[in-house]
């Protein structure tokens, strides 16, 4: 089937309060057993700590071709989604749920990883280009828009001749395993904290 792009002109929830329009937070990754520790994946592992933290339990959705959590971070109103897709297809998970949702793009926050900057460091950016991030890629060509708000997490680049597509596809080495979990718990705080401040 295929997906139409979804317009820039999404419903604009009209409220006084910021907390009663929904928000989406969106982890790329690959599915299955084989990636879920990759670095390809540590969008992944946030949103699914942001679920931990928050108790909501992601359900699987086969129309959004996702794993789906509805429920309060902080008193705000969030979807969380993990898709079941293979990362270059992300972008059907997140415009059928800005399209049946009615979702404002600048509304969603997406949670990746980013070869370009260094391990551990954090950033959020409300627009931009995809980076050569294929999971970007999909998103902007079914969206149509580069105007949403993503949180990049840096794994770095290969230090030496191997592919960033082996990179990526593999393991965090061991002597950084002690450190995710710091790094995982700060992106979860900074997501939070774009919650509060859209």
């Amino acid at each position: 089937m295929m997906l139409r792009k979804v317009s820039r002109k999404s419903r604009k929830v009209k409220t006084s309060k910021n907390k009663y329009i929904l928000k989406v937070i969106v982890g790329l990754g690959n599915p299955g057993r084989k990636y879920q520790y990759n670095r390809h994946n540590i969008g992944q592992r946030v949103v699914k700590q942001l679920a931990s933290n928050s108790g909501s339990k992601f359900k699987r959705s086969l129309f959004f071709s996702s794993q789906i959590a509805e429920g309060k971070i902080e008193g705000y109103s969030v979807v969380l989604a993990l898709p079941v897709t293979f990362m270059n297809l992300s972008g059907k998970t997140v415009a059928r749920i800005v399209k049946r949702k009615r979702i404002n793009l600048s509304d969603i926050l997406i949670v990746c990883d980013d070869i370009d900057l260094d391990f551990g460091k954090i950033r959020i950016r409300d627009k931009g280009s995809d980076g050569g991030h294929r999971g970007l890629r999909s998103i902007i060509a079914l969206l149509g828009s580069r105007d949403f708000s993503r949180c990049k997490i840096g794994i770095g680049r290969p230090a030496s001749r191997e592919s960033v597509k082996d990179y990526v596809l593999s393991d965090f080495a061991k002597t950084q395993d002690r450190e995710i979990a710091d790094i995982v718990n700060n992106a979860v705080e900074t997501c939070v904290k774009w919650l509060r401040e859209k």
